[in-house]
């Protein structure tokens, strides 16, 4: 989550495909002259190989960490994925495929999983890829001090090493595991380097498409292809110059000189980067911003307040101010055609700013009654239209930034405030995120819609093949929607911006895949 303000079938096994089937319908100026100084925070060459394809990325979400623990599963994970092998990854359709485990299976009852790892791998210090290592990696996202996974992985009780094999014992029947133990929550770092973690977050070692030869904190990486990754024939980019991008206004000018070739692009310069000739795109994703409230403190106590906030809120604003016509409305965690969307929750609240001061005065609220600090990381447009919105229904509303935010946050100390985020792959996951009555996502722990829990368990105990699976998903996605602590606004796209040399990327949920990615006129 990130905050922008933010397998062997027998009779009794799931197959791998099988375990993890999701079914998506249809988500479907001057040069910038990058000075930096020339120190390696890890060994090895610090330049690009001569004549190869080399893929220069300017991102906006440059890792502050690359330790993937800490890193979490907020929109970094998609560099760290350059270095880092998971067990499962998501296929185009949205399904957990073989990554690093080429094969899974359940045990009869569905509370344990068996993930059957490939055999002669190696990390990129020379250490094996094996049960062990995955056992590592699961044990030190539960109990690392600063992990920002402990909470993903609640279902899992102990694991089991044997040779390439790792079993799971569950703590209770969940299905969404493969699903879960992807990119974004279980990439999985060299044990010998992650003994280290504070070195391992400046000198990430893992069995991914590509290894560090350097990195500069916070600026630039410097990677080059992985020639023992398990599908090495099908990575086609020789080497990878990541660096932070500048201010939004100069990635379209470094893509047309070249200085790039790749860059995640903010909606307000899409029009530009169409007029300069580049292939601009959105990759299908589970992006959601929303307003959140925190039902034990007042006003949000009485339902009636709650309600009246839901009927001020106007979407299409949001969209059209914020994403330039690129994004969606939305009144759920996920977007239209995905398996896990209600329709029968669509546009419960529709605008109705007269319904909602009728509401407010029901309440006993005159207008001007009700004042509320709208806490915030950072400066962001999002707020200034939640403020206006409210006060044309009589709700006073002061921005307040608190660079320290998270802490109030995830304290469940604050009231009023925003969020966004990237979604989960599991959608068990995004649910009890937001939901919950531990979800980091619910500023009204550990308050939970009623039949909220019965409804998620039922969905862990649906195998994702299940020709049910979708009808009980949805039906918990309903119950969820009965939440008084969130009101979802828009979506924002997962939009990027590449040089017409560079191949089209795999239309991956959410994720940024590499392979098969060519880049012409390389030699």
């Amino acid at each position: 989550m990130s905050a922008r303000l933010t397998n062997r079938r027998r009779p009794d096994a799931r197959s791998a495909r099988q375990a993890g089937g999701l079914r998506v319908a249809a988500l479907g100026t001057a040069c910038v002259a990058l000075l930096v100084p020339a120190l390696s925070a890890c060994g090895g060459s610090a330049s690009s190989s001569a004549g190869g394809a080399t893929l220069k990325w300017a991102s906006s979400y440059f890792p502050g960490h690359w330790d993937p623990v800490v890193g979490g599963s907020g929109a970094q994970f998609r560099e760290l994925a350059l270095v880092y092998g998971s067990l499962t990854r998501t296929d185009e359709e949205g399904k957990a495929v073989p990554d690093l485990a080429e094969s899974w299976e359940y045990n009869k009852k569905g509370d344990g999983i068996t993930f059957h790892v490939r055999p002669g791998l190696k990390f990129s210090d020379g250490e094996p890829v094996d049960g062990a290592a995955v056992k590592a990696a699961i044990e030190r996202a539960q109990k690392q001090k600063n992990s920002a996974l402990f909470g993903d992985l609640t279902s899992i009780g102990s694991v089991k090493a044997e040779g390439l094999d790792a079993t799971l014992e569950l703590t209770q029947v969940d299905y969404q595991i493969p699903q879960l133990l992807g990119e974004r929550v279980l990439q999985i770092a060299s044990p010998k380097a992650a003994a280290n973690p504070s070195k391992l977050d400046q000198n990430p070692v893992g069995a991914g498409p590509f290894i560090i030869d350097q990195l500069i904190p916070g600026t630039k990486a410097v990677l080059r292809k992985n020639p023992d990754y398990w599908d090495a024939e099908n990575i086609h980019i020789d080497d990878v110059e990541l660096v932070s991008a500048p201010d939004t206004s100069t990635v379209v000018s470094g893509l047309q000189t070249g200085v790039y070739n790749f860059a995640d692009l903010d909606p307000s310069q899409a029009s530009a980067a169409e007029k300069a000739g580049l292939d601009v795109f959105s990759q299908p994703g589970f992006n959601a911003s929303n307003i959140s409230l925190n039902v034990n403190k007042a006003p949000f106590d009485d339902d009636r307040v709650v309600d009246a906030l839901r009927y001020a809120v106007n979407r299409k604003e949001f969209v059209d101010k914020l994403t330039f016509g690129h994004g969606e409305a939305t009144d759920q965690p996920f977007p239209k055609g995905y398996e896990a969307y209600d329709t029968q929750s669509e546009d419960a609240y529709p605008y109705d700013p007269a319904k909602s001061r009728k509401l407010l005065a029901e309440a006993g609220h005159k207008p001007g009654d009700i004042k509320l600090n709208l806490v915030i990381p950072s400066e962001d447009p999002q707020a200034e239209i939640v403020q206006s919105q409210l006060a044309a229904v009589g709700i006073k509303v002061t921005i307040k930034i608190d660079k320290n935010w998270a802490t109030p946050f995830f304290a469940k100390d604050l009231a009023f405030s925003l969020y966004s985020t990237t979604g989960r792959d599991s959608a068990v996951q995004t649910l009890t995120a937001h939901f919950g009555p531990d979800g980091p996502l619910n500023l009204s722990t550990p308050y939970e819609p009623d039949g909220f829990r019965k409804a998620v368990a039922k969905v862990r105990q649906t195998p994702l093949d299940s020709p049910d699976y979708e009808q009980v998903l949805q039906a918990a996605t309903r119950t969820g929607l009965k939440s008084k602590a969130l009101i979802f606004t828009f979506s924002s796209p997962n939009l990027f911006a590449k040089s017409k040399a560079l191949s089209d990327l795999p239309k991956n949920p959410a994720h940024i895949d590499w392979t098969g990615v060519k880049i012409t006129g390389a030699s």
